[in-house]
This record gives C-alpha cells, sequence and structure tokens, in this order.
C-alpha cells in the first residue's frame, strides 16, 4: 500500500495475521480519516506522514510503514543486486541503473485501502530491460523483490513483470524518488494494489515459483489485481 511498508525497531515481531474481514471492515469503516492505520493496525502499520504537493502531485498520498526509519539512500555507495537463477549475476551502481534503456509513463496508483492517486509520472527501466544482461535462466519463472526496509518481501511472475506498464521506477513526478516514496528505486505495476509496488529495493531475484510476500501473511491476496482481489469484485 503506498503506501504501506514494513520493517520495525529491532527485531521484527512475529507476523499477526490480519484476516480479509478486518480488511474489508477498515475499508467501510476507517477511509476518511488518514490516522486509521494507527488504530486498526496497531504493531502491524503506522501512518509516517502525509504528502500533499509535495512533488507536484497534489493531495492524496498516504505513507505508511512499520519501521522506525526508512531506508537512506547514498547514491556514491548504493548498489542495486540481481541473481538468483541468472547466469551472470549484476550490482548495478545508481549510474549504471539510469544508463539503461529508460521508460516513462503516467499511470494511476491505487492503495488495497481504498485510495488513489490519479496521474502519477514515472521514469524507470521495464523489467526486460532490467534482466537483460543478468540472462534468466530457463526455470525462472518470478521475480523476488527485497525491500531495504527489513523484512519486505513481494513477488511477481515474469509474466506480470513482462506488462507494458510494469517497471522499476527512479523519477516520479519528474523528479527523483523521495525517501518516502521508496528511493532510490521502487517496483511500479499499475494494475496492481500498491502493496507490490514494493519501494527501496535492493535486491531482485529470480526465482523458480512466487512465494508468500510480506502483506500475504497477513491475508491479503497474492495477485493483488485492481478490482478484483481482496474482496473487491465480489
Amino acid at each position: 500500500m503506498d503506501d504501506l511498508t514494513p520493517g520495525s525497531a529491532g527485531e521484527p515481531a512475529a507476523p499477526r495475521r490480519i484476516g480479509r474481514g478486518v480488511f474489508l471492515g477498515t475499508v467501510v469503516g476507517g477511509l476518511s480519516s488518514l490516522w486509521w492505520g494507527q488504530a486498526v493496525w496497531g504493531g502491524v502499520s503506522k501512518v509516517v506522514s502525509p504528502v500533499t504537493g509535495a512533488i507536484g502531485l497534489g493531495s492524496g498520498w498516504r505513507i505508511y510503514t512499520v519501521a522506525s526509519t526508512m531506508p537512506v539512500f547514498e547514491p556514491k555507495t548504493w548498489r542495486l543486486k540481481i541473481g538468483g537463477m541468472v547466469a551472470r549475476p549484476q550490482e548495478l551502481s545508481y549510474h549504471e541503473l539510469r544508463a539503461l534503456p529508460q521508460a516513462t509513463q503516467t499511470s494511476v496508483f491505487h492503495c488495497v485501502t481504498g485510495w488513489t492517486v490519479n496521474g502519477v509520472e514515472w521514469r524507470g527501466v521495464r523489467f526486460k530491460d532490467l534482466l537483460a544482461a543478468a540472462k534468466p535462466l530457463p526455470g525462472a519463472h518470478a521475480l523476488e523483490f527485497v525491500s531495504a526496509e527489513k523484512p519486505y518481501v513481494d513477488y511477481l511472475t515474469l509474466e506480470q513483470a513482462m506488462l507494458p506498464d510494469a517497471m522499476l521506477a527512479w523519477e516520479m513526478g519528474g523528479q527523483p524518488i523521495l525517501q518516502e516514496h521508496g528511493a532510490p528505486v521502487r517496483v511500479v505495476i499499475p494494475e496492481m494494489y500498491g502493496y507490490k509496488n514494493v519501494k527501496w529495493v535492493a535486491e531482485v531475484n529470480l526465482v523458480r515459483m512466487p512465494e508468500v510476500g510480506y502483506w500475504e501473511q497477513y491475508g491479503y491476496d497474492n495477485d493483488a489485481w485492481v478490482g478484483r482481489s481482496n474482496g473487491y469484485g465480489l
């Protein structure tokens, strides 16, 4: 959810499973307040801050985290690791990443809790171009995204990652992505709710099949299709 991202102060607590009934009750009863997360989710998440027009997109964003701090981006030392089931593992600097073929798009961002931000401008790299030099092996059918905010991990199938508007983005609204939006890079997949749009991506690993992501442990759907998952469209 953007944006709901995990982590914790010190050692992460054992997951506390939250069923779809709680989720639907949240959607129906609490969306008018920015601070619904503190009341409903307790130790699972908290609202960090609203972002209203900070990057020229107007109001609407709600930034959530359960970590005590957000990851800090150091351009000189940051590296994106691409590994797993690949013939040639990669470690890309920020400069090397931005030298890959670039794509731009304007799309809608949907949070699973019911709010939406229209007209979000993104710039980044399509996953086909990101993975080309690593040479994925034939048995790899999914991508694992490891966030720098521990212990957030989530997955997309390769088919999902190859959707024409899915990307790993480094700009938002014509500016480098802000810390609260996942600097330096985040997943963008407009067809899916925000919890699949992983922020602060540190590793992209090719894996045989998707596993259970962070929020899926709490009852969210593995495939987060907008309007037809997590109780919507039923």
